[in-house]
């Protein structure tokens, strides 16, 4: 195995030292692995070459594209002491990147804004549509929270970028090597287990259990924890979920730490034949915020990991079509937002169906949203 000094900059580090002792000591790393909280599927080296036909047939590549451009928002600029009326506004950037304004703070969720999510810039999955902004133009950040390791997800360069915003990283365990690696200064690192907490500003930020998996190389899998986020401010609360499977783990999240305001909930790039366990449906992803909310309709559900690439064989906008239709019958609040779009959950929700006009199929039997549903405060 190679050293980390002679490896690509972009597979990051290994954990050495006390951040390996303290890998070591976590009760979720078993075996000399990190493990999920129960077995899942997620395919393996078997599966690789009929995904890979499946991936590359004309039709699929064709129809998990969208029609035509899609429709960005510019974020506002921000002015000194700008603070939303609510006290809580988030802003959808594309796949699972969200900058959350929550109680005079700012949170950047899983900043990607590299062209590829790959370690190499000629090969990878592909942007399908460009960042809504420049990092610079985001305005001052508190906190940088990664879910998990993978390129969609943590990306080399955004992370390098993300320095001189001064911002803190919150990493699962053993992420931290790899932002260390890129120039990330040590005391800048909160790098937390499941279940453990750090305060930031007037925040708390604590990682909570998913079901995944993680890794940057061939021979480096599941030797850095994966989380989803709890954020907590005096007045509001959120959840990112990261990228999940669907798991009773949400129920005692929200038993935990909710009821949330809002919820960023992973609803794309699913495969029942290749990863049935490591990535939500949109009907479990809905599923998924009611029981972060005890079981009841609260809060409104934002979903992420769709639109932005094509990591999967769904057609694109099956993803968000799915999640309208299952929100609206169990009566949850759903925000879909066009990347860049900004809104506050107490203030009103976007309500047009902008993904009709580029679906890649027709989308005349989709539910589109339901200006009653989707207008209505998040605790109404």
């Amino acid at each position: 195995m190679l050293p980390d000094r002679l490896r690509p900059a972009a597979f990051g580090a290994r954990s050495t030292g006390e951040r390996l002792t303290r890998v070591q000591r976590s009760p979720q790393y078993r075996d000399g692995a990190f493990r999920n909280e129960r077995p899942v599927s997620m395919g393996g080296a078997r599966d690789m070459l009929p995904m890979l036909r499946d991936m590359l047939r004309r039709a699929d590549r064709v129809r998990r594209k969208p029609a035509g451009r899609l429709p960005l928002v510019r974020p506002a600029a921000v002015e000194p002491g700008d603070v939303p009326g609510s006290g809580l506004r988030l802003t959808w950037l594309g796949h699972a990147s969200v900058l959350a304004e929550i109680d005079g703070h700012r949170v950047l969720f899983d900043p990607v804004w590299g062209t590829r999510c790959s370690p190499f810039p000629f090969a990878g999955p592909r942007r399908l549509h460009p960042v809504p902004a420049r990092l610079a133009e985001l305005g001052p950040l508190d906190a940088v929270v990664i879910s998990h390791d993978h390129y969609d997800h943590l990306d080399m360069p955004t992370i390098r970028a993300l320095i001189s915003s001064e911002a803190v990283f919150a990493v699962p365990l053993g992420v931290g090597a790899h932002l260390e690696r890129w120039g990330v200064p040590a005391a800048r690192l909160v790098e937390l287990d499941w279940h453990e907490s750090a305060r930031v500003g007037g925040l708390t930020l604590t990682a909570t259990p998913g079901q995944h998996f993680c890794g940057r190389g061939l021979r480096d899998r599941f030797q850095t924890l994966w989380a989803s986020w709890v954020v907590t401010g005096p007045e509001h609360r959120i959840h990112h979920t990261g990228d999940t499977g669907y798991f009773p783990g949400f129920a005692r999240i929200g038993a935990e730490h909710g009821p949330f305001d809002a919820t960023m909930v992973q609803i794309g790039a699913y495969s029942s034949e290749y990863w049935p366990d490591i990535h939500m449906t949109p009907e479990e992803g809905v599923r998924a915020h009611l029981d972060l909310s005890g079981g009841v309709p609260h809060g409104v559900l934002l979903p992420i990991h769709w639109g932005t690439f094509n990591l999967a064989l769904h057609p694109w906008e099956e993803p968000v079509e799915r999640t309208v239709r299952a929100a609206k019958d169990a009566d949850v609040t759903v925000a879909v937002p066009k990347p860049g779009e900004s809104f506050e959950p107490a203030a009103g929700l976007p309500l047009d169906a902008w993904w009709e006009a580029i679906a890649v199929r027709p989308a005349a039997s989709a539910a589109s949203p339901d200006p009653s549903l989707n207008a209505r405060p998040a605790d109404g």
